[in-house]
């Protein structure tokens, strides 16, 4: 084993040069689909291409020549590619092409190609090619489709736009911190925005400004939903602003790991608050975000489902205002929401309950009962964020105002996540969740007529302690059925690897 590589990435320069394919079925399809990225010339020597090939040619206008194989047809190609199903014929075409000098690439057969063709994510004029050295195209794709996610659609607009710029600040700006600093800006700042917005007018007024200032940068929060924990609970922006990020404040329910997929050299920092243990109190929070606004930071606040949602994002947004710091709200995945998914559970249901309502426990502390108590009484369903320490006091009142106390719960901690535990029961089980010690997660707790049609199969009753030291997590029926089959499975691997039948 070594971690070298047989291969050296590099680009060919095709722009207007004649690429030559040869072949009449899927595999000079697929060459010819994906050499339509580039400015090439292509010629296809099809002299009976399949039907859908026929037409992608005709509706291109992409150069056929219909005539069997000749070795001329090499001559003045930058690349060749054989591309004709049938591996013999290939290898003549790539021999061909090799004693006129050329490039060539025989699909399928690695060890008859000078070069390899990557799975390509084509943000023109950026490119980013994915290879495995012939090993795991089906690999290459499934990369491919991640970075193809991440990477904004705008950003080879952005690009294109950057082109136009680069004589100005070669000439305007000195080498170093400044050119640096400069671009930087562009691509992760308010240019980078108008162009993902369309307004490249406004992009352009902005680089411009931004070449002839001498002063700082203008510094931009994004108050950022990190969903309920899972990495791949994060939207597309979510991940690509942690990326571009200089700060990251982060919330004690946001997983490290969670917080690890920000940009290496962004700098941390924990402003958490969990029950009875505050890091920080907001203000201070509120003050740190126009502060590091004003020194021109990119700032994501990292918070635990959505925003919106009982993250006090109301108080940091009129900080913001008040101080002029340009902000933007990035939307999370509700805890709430992870709950009911975990769950399978309808949280509206046609005929049953037609309102959802968010809230916490504490609201029914009180004397006077909240509006939404009375939507409770009607069939809503009611799911209430840090529940366990008031699930007594919300049965009780609920029940007190008419509530059945048959109504279906449904409890999750660490919603959404792979370490989630879920428990079921009724309403009047509910005041048992506050002496469950061992959900020590953040609890989330689901009310209403709707949440019978739940899936309680992976989910412990709520007057049954759950298994020691295990979660109860979901198990797919194919995975338990290779949890208890193991042998057997095993022995199948064993003898595909030698080749030995019973």
């Amino acid at each position: 084993m070594t971690d070298r590589l047989t291969v050296f990435p590099a680009f060919f320069r095709v722009a207007d040069k004649r690429v030559a394919v040869f072949g009449n079925g899927d595999e000079a399809f697929a060459k010819v689909r994906l050499l339509l990225n580039t400015q090439a010339h292509i010629v296809a020597f099809a002299n009976q291409p399949e039907a859908n090939y026929a037409a992608l040619l005709a509706e291109r206008g992409i150069e056929t020549v219909r005539a069997p194989f000749d070795a001329t047809q090499v001559d003045g190609a930058t690349l060749v590619f054989a591309a004709t199903g049938d591996a013999a014929f290939d290898r003549e075409i790539v021999r061909t092409a090799r004693a006129a000098g050329i490039p060539a690439n025989a699909v399928d057969q690695p060890d008859w190609c000078d070069f390899l063709t990557p799975a390509l994510v084509n943000r023109a004029p950026v490119a980013v090619a994915i290879g495995t050295e012939g090993a795991g195209p089906v690999l290459a794709q499934m990369i491919r489709a991640r970075i193809d996610q991440i990477l904004p659609p705008s950003l080879g607009r952005l690009a294109q736009l950057a082109q136009t710029y680069r004589r100005a600040v070669e000439v305007l700006l000195p080498k170093g911190n400044a050119r640096r600093g400069y671009w930087k800006r562009f691509f992760t700042g308010d240019v980078a925005e108008a162009v993902a917005s369309g307004d490249l007018s406004t992009a352009r007024r902005t680089a411009t400004r931004m070449l002839k200032a001498s002063g700082p940068s203008e510094g931009r929060v994004f108050l950022v939903g990190a969903g309920p924990g899972a990495e791949d609970l994060l939207t597309l922006r979510a991940q690509r602003l942690l990326m571009e990020a200089d700060v990251i404040l982060f919330d004690a329910l946001v997983p490290q790991a969670v917080v690890d997929l920000g940009r290496r050299d962004a700098e941390r920092i924990s402003v958490g608050k969990r029950k009875g243990c505050h890091s920080k109190p907001q203000s201070e929070i509120n003050q740190l975000l126009v502060t590091l606004g004003r020194e021109g930071k990119r700032v994501v606040r990292l918070k635990a489902g959505d925003p919106l949602v009982f993250g006090r994002a109301g108080e940091e947004m009129a900080a913001l205002r008040e101080a002029g710091i340009a902000y933007e709200i990035v939307p999370g995945v509700t805890s709430a929401l992870a709950a009911a998914a975990d769950f399978e559970l309808p949280a509206t249901l046609r005929g049953v309950s037609s309102s959802l309502v968010f809230t916490t426990g504490h609201d029914l502390k009180g004397d006077i009962l909240p509006d939404w108590a009375r939507l409770a009484i009607s069939g809503a369903t009611v799911a209430v964020y840090m529940g366990r320490s008031v699930a007594a006091s919300v049965a009780g009142r609920l029940m007190e105002i008419g509530v059945s106390a048959e109504t279906t719960v449904a409890v999750v901690e660490n919603a959404g996540r792979a370490d989630r535990r879920m428990l079921h029961g009724t309403l009047a089980d509910l005041p048992a969740l506050e002496h469950r010690d061992e959900l020590t997660g953040p609890v989330m707790v689901i009310i209403g007529d709707a949440v019978a049609g739940a899936n309680f199969t992976h989910s412990n009753p709520l007057a049954e302690p759950l298994a020691a030291g295990r979660p109860v997590v979901p198990v797919s029926p194919l995975a338990a059925r290779a949890d208890g089959d193991y042998e057997r499975i095993a022995s199948d691997i064993s003898i595909l690897q030698t080749g030995e039948h019973r």
